[in-house]
């Protein structure tokens, strides 16, 4: 008895990590600035441990029953807080509020669990063994969650399945509590009758947990979503209207099949057609295969390395028909190789040149992408470049987002680039902005590849001419110590979503 005990201690700990990994995870996916919700969550969470401690003091008698209720308790509201958040956020509003609602309560209700089972141990050992066991499993439970949740529970299970299966954990804990201390329990048959209950509900919601997550993304979405996947950096969903398909990233628009062409064509080839003698080309980001398709229409390049984070987004665009025809194979296209890690570290540890560069990662909404934004950055990247080297980046909406853009523009300068700013106008986001960066004077292509939809030599020279509106403003380089460009993207947004 004392084993499953202990081992109860372990099982606790790690199902209260998870929820508040969870909470964390879904807030980022939803609301974006991952350092902001991981931060503010973690503090609201400890907060209300510590409050559930205090109230523990409160509780001073049927210890045991009181025990086996906030078990219940922890494993029905934990069980299911990413399928309510999940719904809130699609159908009811008050996303924050019920967010950091349910955190609170879930740390209540964690934060009297380990009082409670130390007092109602205390009989069975002393108190410096029970102190020391107690916390060391109270830590190693913290542990095993921490790196169950990005290595296993989220690639495979998801948000709203990985919550059901903590949450069914905690209420195995309260059913074989009412075995273990079957003696000690007033109400013996209630309490089992209501583990058996929040036991069937939470299998109820592990065998519906598809149909819950496909509801709610049919209800997020305007038109039809037919793909959608978790993996541990991201949620992926593709949606259809007619012909057109959309990627969603964390719920932002990544592309629109009827438009994204205008943004390819003007980020690959205004600075791969000025470079006829380019052999190497290297892609960070970009995992749908888009800016690669462009690249792979130059027979001169040799080889294309394609850099991206999520080995799911690469495996899924090389391999799933309908996304594959997207970029024409061209991830699958014997000169292209595929790479699976974060872009700043693999920069660090590789030694390899490159004759043009594209950096297509999502917009700076939070710390994590600012830092392939900053100076650093940049002065990492131009070692990788030949001397006749160029490096287009995709630098967010000069109209939408000015400030930001600019700011990036900046930055490449402090990178050590001379720098070219240019823009065109994709429907399906408005003004849209780049950044060309060489490492000498750069003169504009005399020809570009046949077959383009958008570009010819009127329409690219015209995209390196701003309009007032759209001219530079004042701003400050965004390094890695002081990500500003984080809080320009964030202010200005706010701004547009008001």
């Amino acid at each position: 008895m004392v084993y499953v005990l202990f081992l109860s201690v372990f099982l606790i700990a790690a199902c209260g990590l998870i929820y508040e990994l969870i909470s964390g995870a879904l807030a980022s996916y939803l609301l974006g600035d991952s350092v902001l919700q991981f931060s503010t969550i973690i503090g609201a969470y400890l907060f209300a441990m510590g409050i559930g401690s205090y109230l523990s003091r409160f509780i001073t008698r049927a210890l045991i029953s009181r025990f086996i209720s906030i078990e219940l308790a922890v494993g029905l509201i934990g069980g299911f807080s990413s399928t309510i958040l999940f719904m809130a956020f699609t159908y009811a509003g008050g996303f924050r509020f019920l967010l950091y609602g349910m955190v609170l309560v879930i740390g209540i209700l964690v934060g009297l669990e380990i009082p409670l089972l130390m007092r109602i141990l205390r009989e069975r050992f002393e108190l410096r063994e029970l102190v020391a066991n107690v916390l060391t499993l109270d830590y190693l439970g913290a542990l095993g969650a921490s790196l169950l949740f990005p290595l296993l529970l989220v690639p495979k299970l998801g948000l709203v399945r990985s919550a059901l299966l903590f949450g069914l954990i905690n209420a195995a804990v309260a059913l074989w509590s009412t075995f273990i201390f079957r003696e000690h329990i007033g109400n013996l048959m209630s309490q089992r009758l209501a583990s058996f209950a929040v036991v069937g509900l939470l299998i109820a919601g592990m065998v519906y947990a598809s149909d819950i997550t496909d509801t709610a993304d049919a209800a997020l979405y305007s038109d039809d979503v037919i793909f959608a996947r978790s993996t541990p950096y991201q949620r992926l969903v593709v949606t259809r209207w007619k012909d057109d398909y959309r990627l969603y990233l964390n719920g932002h628009l990544q592309f629109s099949s009827r438009d994204e062409y205008r943004y390819h064509e003007s980020l690959v080839h205004p600075g791969l057609a000025s470079l006829p003698g380019a052999k190497r080309a290297l892609v960070l980001g970009g995992g749908d295969g888009l800016a690669v398709r462009e690249l792979v229409k130059y027979p001169g390049l040799e080889s294309v390395t394609l850099v991206d984070l999520d080995p799911e987004m690469t495996k899924q665009f090389s391999t799933h028909p309908l996304l594959k025809s997207l970029n024409a194979g061209a991830l699958t296209e014997p000169r292209v190789r595929i790479v699976n890690d974060d872009a700043f570290p693999w920069l660090e540890r590789s030694d390899e040149i490159f004759d043009f560069v594209v950096v297509d990662f999502p917009d700076p909404n939070n710390y994590s992408l600012g830092k392939l934004y900053t100076s650093a950055f940049y002065r990492l990247l131009r070692q990788h470049m030949s001397a006749s080297g160029l490096v287009a980046v995709q630098s967010t909406s000069p109209m939408f987002a000015r400030q930001s853009y600019w700011c990036i523009v900046e930055t490449m300068k402090a990178g050590g680039f001379q720098v070219y700013p240019y823009h065109t106008y994709v429907p399906s986001f408005g003004e849209w902005g780049f950044v060309l960066g060489a490492q000498r004077e750069w003169t504009p292509p005399e020809t570009l590849p046949g077959g383009l939809r958008f570009l010819n030599q009127a329409t690219m020279r015209s995209l390196f001419e701003f309009p007032p509106d759209l001219g530079p403003v004042p701003v400050e380089v965004n390094r890695l110590n002081d990500q500003v460009l984080v809080r320009y993207y964030d202010k200005e947004w706010r701004e547009i979503t008001r």
